[in-house]
């Protein structure tokens, strides 16, 4: 009996990998597609119920920075019906982290109170010289 429980476990396991592997396959967004195609990613890519959206970058003095690369992300969020609410984790690459730190509040007036699972890591240079700063997030679709 127990083996009979087990098979069916295991026969019911890998009918929901099939179904998974037979999904909708990533789509990718593109906002300025020559820029993407001339670097080699896309703005966003919707798999499941997730959007992944790609480094957005903010040159200049830091707040005016967080702006620009902030401002880019809820473009592309609103352009999928989605804003900072359905943020579930965002990263930041920064060439200053202190500065970064020192204008949160900037970050704030998107997220608001709930904010969420982040990482903040302070690097060299980004792909872009003169930015200071690149934000890339992932953001859940809401339940049907």
């Amino acid at each position: 009996m127990r083996r009979v429980a087990l098979l069916v476990l295991i026969t019911a396991s890998l009918a929901g990998c099939a179904a998974r592997s037979t999904a909708t396959p990533p789509a990718c967004f593109h906002a300025e597609e020559s820029i993407e195609k001339a670097i080699g990613y896309c703005e966003a890519v919707r798999t499941g119920n997730l959007l992944y959206v790609s480094g957005s970058v903010g040159k200049g003095e830091m707040s005016v920075a967080m702006r620009q690369a902030y401002d880019a992300i809820q473009r592309t969020l609103q352009a999928h019906g989605l804003g900072f609410r359905n943020v579930v984790h965002e990263t930041v690459y920064t060439t200053d982290l202190d500065a970064f730190i020192r204008n949160k509040e900037v970050r704030r007036q998107y997220f608001g109170a709930e904010l969420p699972s982040a990482t903040w890591v302070q690097v060299q240079r980004l792909y872009s010289a003169a930015a200071v700063v690149e934000v890339e997030v992932t953001a859940a679709f809401p339940p049907r």
